[in-house]
């Protein structure tokens, strides 16, 4: 028993062996793929045992379940799972029956009902028992492959996704002939470039994909158009999202007020049809930049390519991992080709040494032996002066074949025929041979073949194009009116029976100028407090370049200074001071003008207070002579005299 003290050191001890174990399991027997096939553990033992109990014919998905479940030690629902999400993907499962629909989210119906095999496709290029490495199963019962012979970029193809303990993967689908396309050219040496498609189509914007690595993205759009003046036709969809889950998303915008929308329809089948119907007077195009903006109609995808590499999970861009699959399909093609060479040289021995054996009736030599041991060496003598004309020693084991030719085969021997198939056999070895020699022209070939036997109806789904992010605020539906309630300080699109400022949207920030010379800017709501004696309250447009006039007196009995400026950046709840921050100042005249020339225009009447000795109580004031400089500014001397008032100067003052 440890002592009280030595427990935590032991517990911290005991959790970091544990754990450590744990996520190292995680990471490699469960959530993230290998390399070398493309696939997670789960995946691998469903094609082996469908590979097991193939047949050529449909199997019960149940079946396929149970017989897995001699390999996999995590259960039906798991296994079942990842069934259907291979089967979905239309690459290595043939699928008979409901499997459900990627495009609306509907669930695969249960195991018993539906019937799966492997496809051709999968059973060229997934198995060869051969080139296969095994290992026992989980309970010793059985043999597995450690991973399968994959000479195809499955996880290129099918994309992968899953979360391990502190480690993620992310794999997106690239389409099938581009891949055979990019297989090619890295044997040769060149240049390309792999980008996702998606089952689903849609719009890609992939200038930031960063070759699937951690901190790239994708962001794909629906495919839509206008099909009538108040009419938008969503013909394809983004991946990640279902039909269901898009038209929820549009309707909760709806909601909002971010958009208008009448009514939306649903015609989905085998392919992706969603008709948003808008009220009359809203303007279809911006109904489609708002559909981008506040709709899963766009959507951006993180990608971040982990794989199982060199018994550990590596982060590896999918060019890399499109060159290591090439060179490794190169690789088992070799390993095919010497034990085809191996098997070949095998056939050739021993039609030869048949041949030989026949034709010049060794078997009668052994018609007086006795003895086993003298049988074999009656036949080996009578080999002797031919063993010139083979590739190799002759065996004990070719000896035994030998005896066991039977007479009937004997007697119905042709030496023709024999000689045909010899010929044959060394056609075949030369063709063989030639093939190991230029590998990796074999290679290409083996991949132009594959695209065009399984390349049709593979071409690339979604468009790959170029597209700027919407500005929400520039396409939201200004549903609503800002409110001022003058009185009391406060504005919103709540305060229905104020006074009526502008049309607005939720996503609105307010700015908001105060008698005392400050400003604020706020996100609009359904009633904000703007400040006591608000002189300007008004929607908040960071693309508006305004310029604003003012003239203030500085502090209770100071000057009067004048100053034009833009407003500039500001942060959101923060205010700012457009005088020089003296207690009392007040503004006396404030204007907006949306451009330089008509802020020139402005001409004034500063009204001084009667004194003594002030002949001219009057004054012109024209806002030229004051620069256009920052908020911060504290502006030109309009005066230093007191003042009353600052009104306009008629148009026709004469200021001479």
């Amino acid at each position: 028993m440890t002592s009280d003290a030595d427990e935590p050191n032991s517990l911290r001890g005991m959790y970091k062996e544990f754990f450590l174990d744990y996520a190292s399991y995680v990471i490699l027997e469960r959530a993230v793929p290998h390399l070398h096939d493309g696939l997670k553990p789960v995946q691998r033992r469903i094609l082996h045992s469908m590979k097991e109990l193939d047949d050529g014919r449909y199997n019960k998905v149940a079946n396929l379940i149970g017989n897995t479940m001699k390999y996999h030690p995590h259960g039906d629902a798991a296994i079942g799972a990842a069934t259907v999400n291979m089967g979905q993907k239309d690459l290595l499962i043939d699928c008979q029956g409901n499997w459900g629909n990627t495009l609306t989210g509907d669930n695969a119906a249960a195991p018993r009902y539906i019937e799966a095999r492997l496809t051709k496709f999968a059973l060229e290029v997934t198995f060869n028992p051969k080139t296969t490495e095994w290992t026992p199963s989980y309970d010793g019962r059985n043999k597995e492959p450690v991973v399968l012979p994959s000479k195809f970029p499955v996880l290129l193809a099918q994309g992968v996704e899953g979360i391990a303990v502190g480690l993620a993967c992310k794999m997106l689908p690239h389409n099938f002939i581009e891949i055979i396309d990019g297989c090619i050219a890295a044997l040769r040496n060149q240049s390309f470039e792999l980008l996702p498609d998606f089952p689903t189509g849609g719009i890609m914007d992939a200038s930031d994909y960063r070759d699937g690595l951690r901190g790239g993205k994708v962001r794909v759009r629906a495919r839509m158009h206008v099909e009538k003046k108040n009419l938008i036709r969503i013909t394809e969809i983004p991946f990640g999202t279902t039909t269901g889950n898009l038209m929820d998303s549009i309707v909760a915008a709806g909601d909002k007020g971010k958009i208008k929308i009448s009514r939306i329809e649903d015609n989905t089948a085998d392919k992706a049809d969603i008709l948003v119907h808008l009220p009359s007077g809203v303007d279809a195009e911006t109904s489609r930049d708002a559909l981008f903006a506040f709709t899963d109609c766009e959507l951006s995808i993180s990608p971040n390519a982990c794989v199982i590499a060199d018994g550990k999970p590596q982060f590896m861009g999918v060019t890399e991992i499109l060159k290591r699959s090439a060179n490794q399909t190169r690789e088992l093609l070799g390993k095919e080709l010497e034990i085809k060479l191996g098997e070949l040289n095998e056939k050739w021995h021993f039609s030869s040494l048949e041949k030989i054996f026949i034709e010049n009736r060794i078997y009668r030599d052994i018609e007086e032996c006795e003895t086993w041991e003298a049988v074999l060496k009656a036949i080996d003598d009578g080999l002797k002066p031919f063993k010139k004309l083979l590739k190799r020693e002759v065996t004990e084991e070719d000896l035994v074949r030998l005896t066991e030719i039977r007479i009937k085969r004997i007697s119905k021997f042709n030496k023709f025929k024999a000689d045909e198939e010899i010929k044959g056999l060394e056609k075949e070895i030369e063709e063989t041979e030639k093939n190991i020699r230029n590998l990796t022209r074999f290679t290409i070939r083996w991949f132009e073949e594959l695209k065009k036997n399984f390349g049709k109806g593979r071409e690339r789904r979604t468009e790959i194009s170029s597209f700027e992010k919407v500005d929400r605020t520039q396409v939201v539906a200004a549903t609503e009116t800002l409110y001022l309630d003058e009185k009391n300080g406060f504005a919103g699109y709540g305060l229905k029976k104020e006074t009526a400022i502008e049309k607005c949207s939720t996503l609105d920030d307010v700015i908001a100028f105060t008698a005392d010379g400050k400003v604020k800017v706020m996100k609009i709501a359904d009633k904000v407090f703007v400040g006591q004696r608000p002189i300007r309250v008004a929607i908040f447009r960071k693309d508006e370049d305004l310029i604003y006039s003012m003239i203030y007196r500085d502090g209770k009995d100071g000057p009067l200074l004048a100053k034009r400026f833009r407003i500039g950046g500001v942060t959101r709840d923060k205010e700012y001071d457009l005088t020089k921050g003296k207690k009392n100042s007040r503004i006396f005249y404030f204007a907006v003008h949306k451009d330089e020339a008509s802020s020139n225009d402005q001409m004034l009447i500063v009204h001084l207070k009667p004194a003594l000795r002030l002949r001219n109580v009057s004054r012109p004031f024209h806002f030229a002579e004051v620069g256009i400089k920052s908020r911060g500014s504290g502006g030109n001397i309009v005066t230093k005299l007191p003042a009353e008032r600052i009104a306009r100067a008629p148009k026709d003052l004469d200021l001479e």
